[in-house]
Order: structure tokens, then C-alpha cells, then sequence
């Protein structure tokens, strides 16, 4: 009782002291059921590693704003930034859990976010401008690796398709054809799962008219769960596939995978009639307010696949212009994926 500032000779009833382990783990078990699961067992994870060692036998009052830090710390000095604000977002949700239940009074994680490191400068992607864009759309269109006819049309599918969808590397090379629905209703959807985005919520992505072309073609002739097989179909194309499909173009060192994010963003931004939140959606930006980003995969759908839909229009207006270039890629056009 002393070590939670409580006087042991006061004669009122004195609650019973909640554990901070015992706390987050009821607050847990009341959110699990909201959260896919995978997000749910990370949570978890973090706070077994690091806030239970910490402080988790401690009861709820006795954990001060210096423990909390101490934690956070920690984690900072193993270069785990992502992991350390989390951190410091979970320790405030478990105690806006715990003070209507009178397991605490105030909440130490509060006045912790000046005292964190910041967040280290983005380092942006090597990617052409918009100048350049339609040389880069007819490349990939164009595309003759040395790989075999198959492997050159995945690849080139697998560019073609980060591009149209704003995807990042993993989100495209790990999709599964259990994650796209209504491709022959009036609003396609690409439901990628949390754990495969960045910020670990699910992702929800409009699909084009021209996105949907592409995904009917492949169907036609897959013979694997992964959209973009590897050497061997019950495995996805490799992390490199579409980097060294960059540099065989010649674009190495100009242009990235997750470069074409970067076109698009600029694109979108600069055609001043797209909302900041709809671009930030399309991006799977991170939400600071990770309570309201719970919810919010669905947002925007609408206008989102307006957007998506004129940049597909867009890209492949592209490809429709260069009508007097010939390639391999054009005798190339059915695809053996299976």
C-alpha cells in the first residue's frame, strides 16, 4: 500500500491492487476479439518482451512516467523506433482502459511523447518523374528479361500490377487469389491482411477496371494460390524479382519498386482534385491515431477507386501511344503461369 502512495492506517475500504501485467492482459482479451489475429498475438508479443520485464508486476499505481521510459529507452537503443512508439501507445490504451475501472489514476504514458527519439528523415526511393513515366509504362509493358517466357510474363505482371495499385514489394509478391473479391461484380476489392502492411491494418484496395483485366488473365491460366508464382508454384516470386526486372530496363539506381508509390503520390497531388486523406489511404499511410486507424480500412472506398481507376486510364493510355513500337513482349501475351 505504501509503495502505491496509499496511507495502510486510513479507515476507508482500499481497492485491491491491480498488477500492470494483470491490466494489459485484461485489456487485451477485451480488444482481441476486434483485431485480426495476427495483430492481436503481436501486441501481445511486444508486451511480453519488454513492458512486463519492465514493470508488469508493479501494480497499476505504482508505475511512473521514468519506468515507462526506461522501457521505451530500451527498445530505442536496439534501433527498434516503430517498436518503441507502439510500445508507448499500448501503455496509454492499457491505462485509458484501467482509470474508469478505478485500477489507476492518471496515466504515465502521457507526457512521454517529447521525451521520445524522433523518427529518423524518410529516405525516399529512386524513382523517374512524371516526365519520364510514360518511358517507364512502355518498358514494363515492353519488358524481355533474360528469363523464360514465363518468367517474364509474371514479372512483368507483377510491375505492372504495383504500379497500377500503389502496392509495396511484399503486398504484391505475397498476394494469394483468396484475397480479391467480386472481380466479375460492379466493385472489385483487393483485401490485403494486416499482417502484410507495414502498420499491421488491413488494407483495403478499389480495384481498376484495368487491374481486373490483368487478374482475370492470370486466372486463367494460374495453377497456384499465389498471383505471382515463383520457380515453383506453390511459392511467390522472390523479394528481387521485380528490383532485378527494374534493372534489366536499365533502371537501376532511378527507379525503384516502391519508387512507383512515389510517382503516384505525385501524381495524385498535383492533379489538386483528389483529397490529401483519400491519396494517404490509397498509400496505407500510417494513422497516428491508431485507434481511429482500427477502423477506418474502408474509408474513402469510393473516391479511391475513382482516383485508382483514372491513374490506371492514365497508365495505360501510355502503352496505347506507343502504337508503332514492336516487341517480344507482345507475342508474349498469354500467360503460362501455371
Amino acid at each position: 500500500m505504501l509503495a502505491d502512495g496509499l496511507d495502510p492506517g486510513a479507515k476507508v475500504a482500499v481497492p485491491t491492487a491491480m498488477t500492470f501485467e494483470a491490466a494489459a492482459r485484461a485489456w487485451h482479451k477485451n480488444r482481441a476479439s476486434s483485431l485480426n489475429p495476427g495483430h492481436a498475438d503481436r501486441i501481445l508479443a511486444r508486451l511480453s518482451r519488454d513492458a512486463f520485464p519492465a514493470f508488469g508486476k508493479k501494480s497499476m499505481r505504482a508505475v511512473t512516467s521514468a519506468d515507462v521510459l526506461a522501457m521505451v529507452r530500451a527498445v530505442e537503443a536496439r534501433g527498434a523506433l516503430d517498436v518503441s512508439r507502439r510500445l508507448k501507445q499500448h501503455v496509454g490504451q492499457i491505462y485509458r482502459f484501467a482509470i474508469p475501472q478505478g485500477w489507476a489514476e492518471n496515466d504515465p504514458a502521457a507526457s512521454l511523447s517529447d521525451a521520445l527519439a524522433p523518427k529518423p528523415r524518410v529516405r525516399h526511393m529512386a524513382r523517374v518523374g512524371m516526365l519520364e513515366l510514360p518511358q517507364l509504362v512502355r518498358a514494363i509493358d515492353n519488358y524481355d528479361g533474360d528469363e523464360t517466357p514465363k518468367r517474364r510474363a509474371i514479372t512483368r505482371a507483377a510491375l505492372m500490377f504495383t504500379m497500377l495499385n500503389w502496392a509495396r514489394t511484399n503486398e504484391t509478391r505475397l498476394a494469394t487469389w483468396d484475397e480479391f473479391e467480386g472481380l466479375d461484380a460492379p466493385d472489385p476489392l483487393w483485401r490485403v491482411p494486416a499482417d502484410r502492411m507495414k502498420m499491421e491494418r488491413e488494407h483495403l484496395v478499389p480495384l481498376s477496371t484495368h487491374t481486373v483485366g490483368l487478374l482475370k488473365s492470370l486466372r486463367e491460366h494460374s495453377r497456384s494460390r499465389f498471383v505471382f508464382p515463383g520457380e515453383k508454384a506453390e511459392q511467390p516470386i522472390s523479394q528481387n524479382t521485380m528490383i532485378y526486372g527494374c534493372y534489366r530496363m536499365g533502371y537501376r539506381g532511378r527507379q525503384t519498386v516502391h519508387g512507383s508509390r512515389g510517382i503516384a503520390s505525385t501524381w495524385a497531388n498535383e492533379a489538386e482534385c483528389y483529397r490529401p486523406d483519400w491519396i494517404e489511404m490509397a498509400l496505407a499511410h500510417a494513422d497516428e491515431d491508431e485507434v481511429r486507424g482500427a477502423h477506418n480500412a474502408a474509408l474513402y472506398l469510393t473516391p479511391r477507386r475513382r482516383m485508382l481507376q483514372h491513374w490506371g486510364d492514365m497508365i495505360t493510355g501510355m502503352i496505347a501511344e506507343d502504337l508503332t513500337s514492336t516487341s517480344t513482349a507482345n507475342h508474349e501475351r498469354t500467360l503460362q503461369v501455371g
